[in-house]
């Protein structure tokens, strides 16, 4: 990928005033629906209309989407209100009836990326073509196999190419539905700053009240834009439900988020300064996240320590960790003093946790 600032060109060519705004249901259910939500998103900022026509669940047996008939619907309601239209898909018949339907904007599924079999089934099948590919990010945390979907359609010649971070599945229990892991998306965007990168909100929370947090961090961290999941009545929504938003909330949060504007020299050093704040927010946050469950593993060895009556304190495996850590320090700059001075603190407070255990009856 030499030629990376051209991947941002179809994005800057649609001369939006504000950031990418994707919004609509995530199942097509019926032609009224899709009709419906279409002509209240017109009155948004939203540019693309996007829905699931063909819908893989983790289980069978749940709603698996209409199937073809409803990119009919997609065709009627671009017709209607003049939205792009978009949706997901995963083999090279999709890819042709999208084709065969004018849909605007394909976007490869989380489930789609993890293979690069089907990847490059779905490059071959499109290429030649102009259209807008968006590569949303694997089902488990990995860059190079987000990025090695990215270069398959950039090597079959395809060029208006974008990224959707939805998040990361995880056994461990979270706020959200799947981890953001925003360290990953940050590293892809420091390494191709003009691959248009989106946010996924509604798969990240999996719940509607955390979606606006998500934008706004989103939009800090210099996203080009959005894709949210909405829905004229989502309680009744047959997939996905708790995660959709109506258009009127998605009207109002547009007015509500904090969107940085970028001109003047003063703006500049603002806006590049916010970012990097918000990014050291991001960290501070997975520091305490990491440190809270290193905390947690101390304790489990405080009870097993005391139930083999052994010793809080082994010096010699304490010495060890620390050595290993100055190392491990200085390959990322970090000097002696700090390390040792973090660490002990480290030790100090897994003493304390173990202790504790130790110590209770």
């Amino acid at each position: 990928m030499k030629n990376k600032k051209e991947l941002g060109t179809w994005l800057k060519d649609m001369d939006l005033a504000h950031p990418l705004l994707i919004a609509g249901p995530c199942s097509a259910e019926t032609q009224a629906q899709v009709l419906n939500i279409a002509h209240q998103l017109k009155d948004t900022d939203t540019t693309v209309l996007r829905a699931g026509i063909w819908k893989p669940r983790t289980r069978p047996g749940n709603f698996e989407g209409v199937g073809a008939v409803g990119l009919k619907w997609l065709q009627r309601a671009k017709e209607e209100t003049g939205l792009l239209t978009s949706t997901e898909v995963a083999n090279a018949n999709h890819v042709d009836l999208a084709l065969a339907h004018d849909v605007d904007i394909l976007w490869i599924g989380a489930r789609t990326t993890v293979s690069p079999f089907i990847v490059q089934e779905i490059a071959e099948a499109l290429k030649g073509t102009d259209k807008i590919v968006l590569i949303k990010n694997p089902v488990n945390p990995d860059l190079s196999l987000w990025l090695g979907a990215v270069e398959r359609f950039y090597e079959a010649g395809m060029k208006n190419l974008g990224v959707v971070h939805r998040g990361f599945s995880s056994y461990e229990k979270h706020t959200y539905r799947n981890n953001p892991e925003w360290q990953i998306p940050i590293d892809l965007q420091n390494r191709f700053p003009d691959l248009p990168l989106i946010l996924d909100p509604s798969h990240i929370a999996g719940r509607r009240d955390l979606i606006f947090d998500l934008c706004q961090t989103a939009l800090d961290l210099n996203y080009d834009g959005v894709m949210v999941e909405t829905h004229h009545d989502p309680n009744n929504a047959w997939s996905d439900a708790q995660q959709q938003i109506t258009p009127d909330t998605l009207k109002q949060m547009t007015v509500d988020l904090r969107i940085r504007v970028q001109e003047g020299d003063a703006l500049e050093y603002k806006n590049k300064l916010n970012t990097l704040r918000t990014k050291i927010d991001v960290l501070d946050h997975q520091l305490v996240e990491t440190l809270g469950k290193r905390m947690s593993i101390a304790d489990e060895i405080g009870g097993l320590k005391k139930s083999n009556n052994v010793a809080i304190l082994q010096t010699k495996r304490w010495n060890n960790v620390l050595n290993k850590m100055i190392v491990e320090g200085e390959e990322y700059k970090l000097s002696e003093d700090f390390i040792l001075k973090i660490y002990k603190a480290i030790h100090q407070e897994s003493i304390d946790h173990q202790n504790k255990v130790v110590t209770k009856k």
